[in-house]
């Protein structure tokens, strides 16, 4: 395929379902383990624009990581709207520091980088709930901006805070979590947590309806179970237009590993047919539940992701063909 075609006018592929729509995507159209492997992208696609036109020609969502590690910029997003058809989706992930994560100066942009209080002898990150209110209004200001373009546009899915692993079931906490909801007012929220206090032991239906009562979206999760900070597969639905499943395989020896050198080192799994099966029939039983039913792959090493969503997208088809549905 000629680079000219690659990067012309694309349209992308209709999502499947019944009463709503289950889009099927991966967690990033850039990992760099994708890229190196050729294994997706063919000749001609060498460049940021054509990799995300060609991505978008081959799946209707996508996931943003990169806001997550710093702060996203709101020319970039105006990028994505021009480069995607009408019916493409994005998922943006919220920046480090809205999450309770630590967050090193030089991701903070430059303006706020310079107005951020000097750091204690040997720290090297801030926390949010050590930085003065201005400049987390700041930080929340310029994070909303950034993904205005995408929410203008009317291709912003959602806004996804994947919270720190100590971000316990907490009154201080759970007051956070609620000031997020509020900043975002106007915006989609998904949720995800990664500390057993949320939906361990009996706390799953109370924090089920916290999130509910909240209008937020509740992430479902598949990932190792019972190593290091994990979240709980709760197979639940508390917001009727989205249903949130995300699939970082089930690779226990990387998944609380130290050092390694990449994410596809730490999500590097290949889904079995038989879980591919298992998984396809629990997103089927959500489509009655939510309008919109987003599964977003997180297995990258090389196109393990490309090939499991396929495979995914297959199985639902198969299984609508089944159900008679059109």
């Amino acid at each position: 395929m000629a680079s000219d075609d690659l990067l012309g006018e694309v349209t992308s592929p209709q999502p499947v379902g019944r009463r709503g729509n289950v889009r099927i995507g991966l967690c990033s159209w850039s990992d760099p383990s994708l890229i190196r492997s050729k294994a997706f992208y063919p000749r001609g696609t060498g460049t940021p624009e054509g990799r995300l036109r060609f991505y978008a020609q081959s799946f209707p969502v996508v996931e943003v990581d990169s806001s997550f590690y710093a702060m996203p910029d709101p020319a970039n997003a105006v990028r994505w709207v021009e480069r995607t058809p009408a019916n493409f989706r994005f998922s943006i992930k919220a920046f480090r520091l809205l999450t309770g994560h630590q967050t090193p100066p030089q991701v903070f942009p430059p303006d706020i980088a310079a107005a951020l209080p000097r750091l204690k002898a040997g720290r090297r990150n801030h926390y949010y709930a050590d930085l003065p209110e201005e400049i987390l209004d700041e930080v929340w200001r310029q994070f909303i901006l950034a993904v205005a373009p995408l929410k203008d546009a009317g291709k912003l899915l959602a806004v996804h805070f994947q919270f720190a692993p100590w971000v316990t079931n907490t009154a201080t906490w759970r007051a956070h979590v609620e000031a997020c909801v509020q900043r975002m007012a106007g915006h989609l929220v998904a949720i995800e947590f990664r500390n057993a206090t949320w939906f361990g032991a009996d706390r799953a239906a109370e924090t089920l309806a916290w999130l509910r009562a909240m209008r937020v979206v509740h992430t479902i999760v598949d990932e190792p179970q019972g190593v290091g900070n994990y979240a709980h597969g709760v197979w639940e639905v508390t917001h009727p237009q989205l249903a949130l499943v995300r699939l970082h395989g089930r690779n226990a020896e990387t998944w609380d590993a130290k050092g390694l050198a990449a994410s596809s080192d730490r999500f590097n799994y290949e889904y079995t047919d038989a879980e591919l099966e298992d998984l396809s029939r629990g997103i089927d039983g959500l489509v009655d539940k939510a309008f919109d039913v987003v599964v977003l792959l997180n297995v990258n090493h090389e196109d393990q992701g490309v090939r499991a969503a396929r495979a995914l997208e297959r199985k639902q088809r198969q299984l609508l063909g089944q159900l008679g549905s059109p």
